[in-house]
């Protein structure tokens, strides 16, 4: 089965919801970046919230980021997603290990530390929407819930999970973001408090090969639950040679002309997808008479 998102809304439009599967591109980021266990659960668990985020937005051309800075091991990690299902991601310290925490979980908490996340948002307009607050806890679905009800002043319950195997690839990956809309009933508010109340963990609902849709019934299907659209997600870079060749030309001629000076070629490494390319002495020279003109 594909990653895909749900969209759908619940209790006569106060509640708005989005549910994802996300294994196969969590798998394919941790291919990508060669992560460890634990900085696997926590680049997928933020690639698992920006997808469902990067669809909230409405522009065909919006960009989402979603920054995480931490005083652990980790140091932090970067998303960026759009508003059509694409999101990619890395960790700065894609190696870190950890003991299990005291529950016996991949303690992602331990390897974020505190610190602060930012969302920015890219919507078209001269300067993009930057909301920050400080980490609550370093697990990021927590971090999340604490950024909308302060920094979006929006009601939200959000749930990350990723499973991983005993030869550490990923077993499973997804999450939901639920939301109150303005205007929510104090019926309404109470009744969604204790149903998420009784929600013991994500993860269990995902090993138990539960799919977005069912994940929200079992939340939501006594709320009148309509699902709205399904859209697929995947792990996307759009990085190619073009791109990096205008990067190089961006730097200036100095930098160029030192580089060319060294009579090697060079190697630049996507951040985001791990993807190398490689520009010989010749290729330089002629982006160094690009960057004359």
């Amino acid at each position: 089965m594909s990653d895909y998102i749900v969209r759908a809304t619940a209790g006569n439009h106060q509640i708005r919801a989005f549910a994802a599967t996300t294994k196969e591109l969590v798998e394919q980021a941790r291919q990508a970046h060669n992560t460890s266990p634990v900085a696997t659960a926590a680049l997928g668990r933020l690639l698992t919230a920006g997808s469902m985020m990067g669809i909230m937005m409405k522009g065909s051309q919006d960009l989402l980021t979603i920054k995480i800075q931490g005083s652990g091991p980790m140091k932090g990690l970067t998303v960026t997603a759009d508003s059509k299902g694409d999101v990619k991601g890395y960790v700065f310290n894609p190696e870190v290990m950890l003991p299990p925490s005291a529950a016996g979980k991949l303690d992602v908490g331990g390897a974020v530390g505190e610190g602060v996340l930012s969302v920015i948002k890219d919507i078209g307009l001269k300067e993009p929407y930057i909301g920050q607050t400080i980490l609550v806890g370093g697990e990021i679905a927590e971090d999340l819930t604490y950024y909308y009800a302060t920094s979006e002043q929006t009601p939200s319950s959000v749930a990350l999970g990723v499973l991983m195997n005993k030869n550490n690839t990923v077993k499973q990956a997804g999450g939901f973001i639920i939301q109150l809309l303005p205007g929510a009933s104090e019926e309404i508010i109470e009744k969604l408090e204790k149903k998420l109340g009784e929600i013991t963990s994500i993860t269990t609902l995902l090993d138990e090969g539960n799919t977005p849709e069912m994940i929200l019934t079992h939340i939501l299907g006594d709320f009148g639950l309509e699902f709205m659209e399904q859209s697929s997600t995947r792990f996307f870079c759009n990085c190619d040679k073009k791109r990096v060749e205008k990067a190089l030309v961006s730097i200036g001629r100095k930098e160029l002309e030192e580089m060319i000076a060294d009579g090697e070629s060079i190697e630049v490494n996507c951040h985001f997808c791990s993807k190398n390319y490689e520009f010989t002495v010749e290729d330089l020279k002629v982006l160094y008479e690009e960057a004359k003109k």
